[in-house]
C-alpha cells in the first residue's frame, strides 16, 4: 500500500507542477531548474559524506559505469523517449521527456528511506516510512514538474517497480540489506545524483542512466566484507 501512495502522490502532484508551469515564463523555470541542481547537488554531497568503505564505492561506480554502457542504458532509455516524444509533439509539455525522468527517477529512488521503507513495507506491514516519504516527494514532484515537464511523472513507474520488488521480496532481501549495506547503496547513488545534479546545472553531460547498476554493486560486494 505505501509504494501505490507514493507513486501516486508523485503522480498527481506531477501533474499539478506540469498545469503550474504553463502559468511561469521561460526564463524563471530555467531559474527554478538551476536551483534544483543545486539541491541535488548538496542532497548528493551530504550523502557521499557517510561513506565507511571508499573501496566499495569505487568498484561499484566502475562495475556499474561498465554494465551500463555494456547495456546501452542512455541510449535506449533516449530512443524510447524520442518514440513517445514524436506521438505528443504537439504538447510542449512533453519536450524533455528523458530529463525529467531521469533527474526525478534518482531524486526519489536514491535514499535510505526508498529501502528501509520498502523492507519495512513488505516485513512488517508498516507504511509508515513510505508515507512521510510520498509527502516529501509529492512536493519535489510539484517543483520538478513545473520545470521539467512530463518526464516527471513517468517517473512513478520506476518507483511501483523498485520499492514495490524490494517490498514483494522483502523476506529474501532482508539479510542482505542490513545497515552497512544500505548505507554504501545510498552512497552511491548520492554520488550520482551530485552527477545529476552538475547535469542540471549544464556544467556537465554526464550519462548517468548508464551509471545506475552502480547502485546495486554495493549488495554484492558487501557480501565479502
Amino acid at each position: 500500500m505505501g509504494v501505490i501512495v507514493n507513486a501516486v502522490v508523485v503522480l498527481i502532484c506531477g501533474i499539478i507542477g506540469i498545469g503550474l508551469k504553463a502559468g511561469i515564463p521561460e526564463r524563471f523555470n530555467e531559474r527554478i531548474m538551476h536551483g534544483i541542481g543545486l539541491c541535488v547537488v548538496v542532497l548528493g554531497i551530504v550523502g557521499v559524506m557517510t561513506v565507511e568503505n571508499t573501496i566499495v564505492m569505487i568498484i561499484s561506480v566502475l562495475l556499474g559505469a561498465i554494465t551500463g554502457e555494456a547495456l546501452r542504458l542512455e541510449e535506449r532509455l533516449k530512443i524510447s523517449v524520442q518514440k513517445i516524444e514524436e506521438k505528443v509533439q504537439h504538447n510542449k509539455h512533453f519536450s524533455n521527456l528523458g530529463e525529467g525522468f531521469i533527474a526525478a527517477t534518482m531524486i526519489f529512488c536514491v535514499g535510505s528511506m526508498a529501502i528501509v521503507g520498502s523492507l519495512e513495507s513488505g516485513l512488517l506491514g508498516n507504511h509508515s516510512t513510505l508515507y512521510a516519504k510520498s509527502i516529501l516527494d509529492g512536493i519535489v514532484s510539484v517543483l520538478l514538474g513545473s520545470s521539467l515537464g512530463a518526464g516527471v511523472i513517468l517517473s512513478s513507474i520506476p518507483i511501483l517497480v523498485y520499492q514495490g520488488g524490494i517490498m514483494l521480496f522483502a523476506n529474501t532481501m532482508a539479510p542482505y540489506l542490513g545497515d552497512a549495506v544500505i548505507n554504501e547503496v545510498v552512497v552511491v547513488g548520492s554520488l550520482l545524483l551530485i552527477g545529476l545534479g552538475l547535469n542540471m546545472l549544464d556544467i556537465t553531460e554526464l550519462k548517468i542512466m548508464n551509471y545506475v547498476p552502480a547502485m546495486f554493486f554495493p549488495i554484492i560486494i558487501m557480501q565479502f566484507f
